[in-house]
């Protein structure tokens, strides 16, 4: 099982992966439209929006908890 480059998701099979490609090193969530990677800013913000709605954590809380994950990922590291 490998994990995503930019979130840290686990992707379990090809439906976990972006565009369903195995040989992508991040995950459906990490992906734009066109199956390439999103930004850092991209990723910064939606992982923001998650934790704010998953964790209740007010917006700037989150982006701080957010930056503090992507910094231990390969993608942002």
């Amino acid at each position: 099982m490998k994990i995503c480059i930019a979130c840290g998701m686990p992707m379990e099979d090809a439906s976990d992966y972006a565009m369903g490609d195995t040989g992508k090193d991040y995950c459906k969530f990490c992906a734009r439209p066109d199956g390439s990677m999103q930004s850092y800013d991209e990723k910064l913000e939606g992982m923001t929006h998650f934790i704010v709605r998953t964790q209740g954590l007010d917006k700037q809380a989150a982006r701080a908890a957010a930056k503090a994950m992507m910094t231990k990922l390969p993608a942002w590291s």
